[in-house]
């Protein structure tokens, strides 16, 4: 939903929360599962046994920390739910009463994807890429408001005759 305000607009986003990994999910369970089992073998097994099992969670755990970032890092710059206040030059995003800002740089190119935006630096490295509006007006009025186009209101009038 698109509403204009004084100094750009605010558009609420209607795209989905992003969907958990449930591969990472599983894999993080199964080294719960590797440390409880670690914990047995240490008093159970000899010491050697004890040490192979610690270094075999070890090298779990550095494997599942790496996925995670990867996924991090990916999911940076991903916009598709919440409120978008926009205006000239910058916007911000409250997901959730989580309030981020973006300030757009003079090399920051916004491009047009069928119902979505992409903003690129100047490199054409990918900064932001903003999903879930209702449609694709809503898209093109967020790209005219970050350039700088001014958008006005239209009042239409509209007289019921009786016949």
């Amino acid at each position: 939903m698109l509403k204009l305000t004084d100094d750009g607009a605010k558009i609420t986003l209607q795209g989905q929360p992003q969907a958990l990994d449930n591969g990472l999910f599983w894999f993080g369970a199964a080294l719960l599962v590797g440390a409880v089992a670690v914990a047995l073998a240490m008093s159970l097994l000899p010491v050697r046994w004890s040490i192979g099992a610690l270094a075999l969670l070890i090298i779990g755990s550095f494997f599942f920390n790496r996925q995670r970032q990867q996924r991090k890092k990916a999911m940076t710059g991903v916009i598709n739910s919440g409120i978008l206040w926009v205006r000239v030059g910058e916007l911000v995003h409250d997901n959730q009463g989580k309030r981020t800002p973006i300030q757009l740089a003079d090399g920051d190119k916004i491009s047009l994807i069928d119902e979505q935006l992409e903003i690129v630096d100047g490199d054409a490295k990918r900064k932001y890429h903003i999903s879930g509006f209702d449609n694709i007006q809503e898209a093109t009025a967020t790209k005219a408001i970050l350039q700088g186009q001014a958008l006005t209101k239209r009042h239409v009038t509209i007289k019921m005759s009786n016949d």
